[in-house]
């Protein structure tokens, strides 16, 4: 099937994007320097670089021209947690394993209102300091035997290896941070914070691949002192 003239178009302006010809902020091409660029019609530039747009490539400014945009789409980027103390001191502690059926969650895990999840609250500590309180919220048929001990449930993602053959750092995620002053009274005196004393919220969403099925919803509280990330693009 022949491409669109708008596509190719579309294409070729995408990979000098990727490529690196641009750096983020930069003004973009005009669309008449498009038009001799490509020797084609104003239709045909404009519908690319709106493709583009659309895709969060460029942005468009009324009267100053079109943008490349400051956001990181289209490159390789690499993000990383650096642990602020050895591995060999981190401990788990499981708190509690409790089954429930609130709406938020439920439609977070898209489950019906007659599903079940259960939340699983885990405490992390390096050496004898409490850094993260990690909160799990598994759909039901995930867990298999739910009057296990606490202690079955120290490694989610082993749970999920060794019952169901799914290893959880493959599957697709989406995962969020930002700094919040709104940590739960009790996570905030487990975590021995003081007043007034941020934690960082991390948010994250695992799904099976191929599917629309979500394995895992997760909001873990990390103390600020403990949060500290390296990004690498374009590796």
């Amino acid at each position: 099937m022949k491409i669109p003239k708008y596509q190719r178009i579309q294409n070729d302006l995408k990979n000098q994007l990727i490529t690196g010809k641009f750096d983020n902020g930069d003004k973009f091409y005009t669309e008449n320097e498009l038009v001799h660029l490509y020797d084609v019609s104003s239709i045909t530039v404009i519908r690319a670089l709106n493709e583009l747009v659309k895709d969060g490539y460029l942005v468009r400014k009324q009267g100053k021209g079109t943008f490349v945009s400051r956001s990181r789409k289209g490159k390789r980027v690499e993000f990383s947690d650096i642990e602020r103390f050895s591995l060999k001191d981190d401990h788990v502690k499981i708190l509690s394993v409790e089954k429930g059926n609130d709406p938020k969650y439920l439609k977070e895990l898209k489950l019906t209102d007659n599903d079940c999840y259960y939340r699983i609250d885990r405490l992390r500590s390096a050496g004898n300091r409490p850094y993260i309180y990690q909160i799990s919220y598994i759909p039901e048929r995930f867990i298999l035997t739910p009057s296990a001990s606490k202690e079955h449930y120290q490694s989610i993602h082993q749970r999920f290896k060794l019952d169901f053959d799914i290893h959880m750092s493959s599957e697709p995620y989406t995962e969020t941070h930002e700094v919040t002053f709104s940590t739960p009274e009790d996570i905030t005196q487990i975590l021995s914070l003081k007043e007034f004393e941020p934690t960082i919220l991390q948010i994250r969403k695992t799904e099976q691949g191929n599917s629309d099925i979500i394995l895992e919803y997760a909001e873990n509280y990390k103390h600020w002192e403990f949060y500290k990330f390296e990004i690498t693009a374009n590796r």
